[in-house]
């Protein structure tokens, strides 16, 4: 289920090259999953932008976006105190049951909604690995933050000025039963290659309403056509046709 709600700016920082965090107040009843997102309206714009939710609490809801477009460049000028109008509780999210040791692998801004999971599933019992995959050492953020977690961390950067030489699936661990994944298509048909369990895969795809009306973002599965923005964003490994 989702809701329209107004949400005020509490605040909206730049933490590392061209990525932002904005940290929104309002009604956060409706994000009942890691993975899900909200969609948000911006003078202007006549589709609204989604974003995965990086963490929530009571009354507040973290996003970290990347400066990519007019959009988001439109978000990155906005101040404190400012009011938006945003949809939430959309998509399906993470299903946590699955696992006993599971692997989180984030690539760029893929990497938020893996910070909202890593809390649940630590809060179940299991205890991650993540890895973050960037491009180079001035892209990376969170490293500390999921440390703070307790979670075992692997930063790889493409040119090797951080952490380890090349791409997520150089840093897999020998020891996991299961993983969860959040990034560019690229990197996803790497992790198809390499990883040897079963999966969730979180699509990033242009949307239209958000809420699975206009079946604009609707894909082929195994079991018939899904629409990202509603049975997604999360998909299993076993119904994804590459």
């Amino acid at each position: 289920m989702y809701k329209q709600n107004n949400y005020k700016i509490l605040s909206n920082e730049k933490i590392a090259k061209d990525v932002y965090k904005m940290i929104l107040e309002g009604d956060t009843q409706y994000i009942t999953a890691p993975g899900q997102f909200i969609n948000i309206k911006l003078d202007g714009k006549f589709l609204r932008r989604p974003i995965s939710v990086c963490d929530c609490d009571e009354n507040t809801i973290t996003i970290i976006y990347k400066v990519v477009g007019s959009g988001t460049e439109y978000m990155a000028q906005l101040e404190s105190g400012e009011v938006l109008d945003v949809l939430t509780g959309l998509g399906n999210g993470y299903d946590i049951s699955k696992s006993a040791k599971p692997l989180l692998i984030g690539g760029g801004v893929g990497v938020p909604p893996m910070y909202m999971l890593a809390k649940k599933l630590i809060e179940s019992g299991q205890k991650p690995t993540v890895i973050l995959g960037f491009n180079t050492k001035e892209e990376i953020f969170f490293e500390e933050e999921f440390k703070a977690l307790g979670c075992d961390v692997r930063v790889t950067t493409v040119d090797g000025s951080y952490g380890i030489k090349g791409f997520v699936t150089d840093a897999f661990p020998d020891n996991y039963d299961y993983f969860y994944t959040c990034g560019p298509m690229p990197m996803f048909k790497a992790i198809e290659n390499t990883a040897k369990t079963s999966g969730q895969y979180s699509f990033e795809e242009r949307m239209g309403c958000g809420f699975g009306a206009c079946m604009g973002c609707s894909c082929k599965t195994k079991y018939g056509n899904k629409r990202i923005c509603k049975d997604g964003p999360v998909l299993e490994r076993e119904e994804i046709i590459w």
